[in-house]
């Protein structure tokens, strides 16, 4: 979801410096630039220190972060160039569609209400509702059993290393990065099978759709 239905990362960033200030954290953001794709627990547990975290509680201060994540965002929230055509494509074609987002449930439901593709999403696993989330491949592999599939019949959407790594563990067919988050040179090194800047850039829903093996 974040980084791939919307560009949000710049969004993400603004919350968690503001959240980090209130607490007197100062050393967050190169930290926070290794965990693009990671759960929010496992975000705030790198950032944060132990003290903080034992005397408010970890789901306390998420929640807080989030709030503010969507108090930000809201007034200027839109989807990723590209996404509705290729999501109303998908549908006229009858491909089930499923979103895996280590995000927790609030996010996931202020971004597809928001932007407006709810409908189009047949199955939703976030990260409230699995053990383990990215690099993972929990969330991958219970997002395909929830649409009926074998992982390997599944192309995957991600923006970030721990996502890639999560899908290439799940065994999907085929892995497009998006150069939201992170520059297309730094997600070469994880090696998806395309990178795109958006998803104006997919071109036919063959040519996407063919498996990179063949």
């Amino acid at each position: 979801m974040d980084g791939v239905l919307v560009d949000n990362t710049a969004v993400h960033v603004e919350a968690f410096g503001l959240f980090c200030r209130r607490y007197g954290v100062t050393d967050w953001e190169q930290k926070l630039a290794s965990a693009y794709g990671m759960g929010n627990d496992d975000i705030l547990r790198l950032l944060l220190p132990a003290g903080l975290i034992r005397s408010r509680g970890l789901r306390a201060l998420a929640e807080e972060k989030e709030a503010l994540y969507r108090s930000l965002y809201a007034p200027t929230i839109r989807p990723v160039a590209g996404l509705r055509e290729l999501l109303a494509a998908l549908h006229d074609r009858g491909l089930p569609c499923a979103v895996g987002s280590s995000g927790p449930r609030a996010n996931v439901d202020f971004v597809l209400d928001a932007c407006g593709v709810r409908p189009y999403f047949t199955a939703i696993v976030d990260g409230d509702r699995v053990a383990r989330c990215k690099p993972d491949p929990e969330i991958y592999l219970s997002a395909a059993a929830e649409l009926g599939v074998r992982p390997s019949e599944c192309l995957v959407f991600e923006d970030a290393p721990a996502g890639i790594e999560s899908a290439r563990r799940a065994g999907v067919g085929r892995i497009v990065a998006l150069a939201t988050s992170l520059p297309a040179e730094e997600l070469h090194a994880s090696a998806p099978d395309r990178i795109i800047a958006d998803f104006t850039e997919t071109g036919s829903l063959e040519e996407l759709l063919t498996p990179a093996n063949s």
